[in-house]
């Protein structure tokens, strides 16, 4: 069974090595899960975190935690610089991925759409490469991932799996493997979140989760 901990305390050693300071696009589901991801990662690369998520169908909960997760980024400290960056409300896009899929067990197939949907988009982002806010201009990232194996209800191994299979669309950038429950992060999240009063939602986002009433 792979380590995708260990293999990424390998990248980030290789840069710190190397005096490099490389740039991320880091995917973000939510502010809690993203708190100990970014306090950790911001430690290595620079970043910016793309609020990318489709699956969160109810247009006042998505403004809520994209409002939430721009808050925590503002307030939180960070050695190197860490952008906000939010995706587009399209919530029929979902609909559209997850068609036929809406009673699959929660971890099933509808998720495993679900996750393509959010890290293609991604990588897509990744392959037009960073803009600077200030110049205008342009850098590639070196590296893309995402917050959402730090939950305990994800399962990692198929998030990286869809990762690297993204990474052949992420125009050079690579995907940077991940475990974030990994080193008590899930619990260093919830630390976190009390930390910073942050809105902790009891539903992955889509209303197939809701009625399950799961708990991340």
């Amino acid at each position: 069974m792979r380590n995708y901990q260990k293999e990424l305390d390998r990248i980030i050693d290789s840069c710190r090595e190397a005096g490099r300071v490389p740039r991320l696009l880091l995917h973000s589901c939510c502010a809690p899960c993203s708190s100990y991801v970014l306090e950790y990662l911001s430690q290595y690369f620079r970043i910016t975190d793309y609020y990318y998520n489709p699956n969160i169908t109810e247009a006042d909960e998505y403004r809520k935690r994209a409002d939430e997760l721009a808050r925590l980024i503002r307030e939180q400290p960070h050695l190197h610089p860490v952008e906000f960056c939010e995706g587009p409300f399209e919530p029929e896009r979902f609909f559209e991925t997850v068609r036929g899929y809406e009673d699959c067990p929660e971890g099933g197939e509808r998720c495993s759409r679900c996750f393509r949907l959010r890290l293609f988009e991604t990588a897509a982002l990744a392959e037009a490469g960073h803009t600077d806010p200030e110049t205008g201009e342009k850098e590639p990232y070196d590296f893309f991932t995402t917050t959402l194996t730090i939950s305990p209800l994800k399962n990692a191994a198929k998030l990286n799996a869809i990762g690297e299979e993204a990474e052949e669309s992420a125009g050079g950038a690579k995907w940077l493997p991940c475990d974030f429950k990994k080193k008590g992060g899930y619990q260093r999240s919830v630390e976190l979140s009390a930390e910073y009063g942050l809105y902790r939602q009891d539903y992955c986002g889509c209303r197939f989760s809701k009625r399950h009433d799961l708990k991340l």
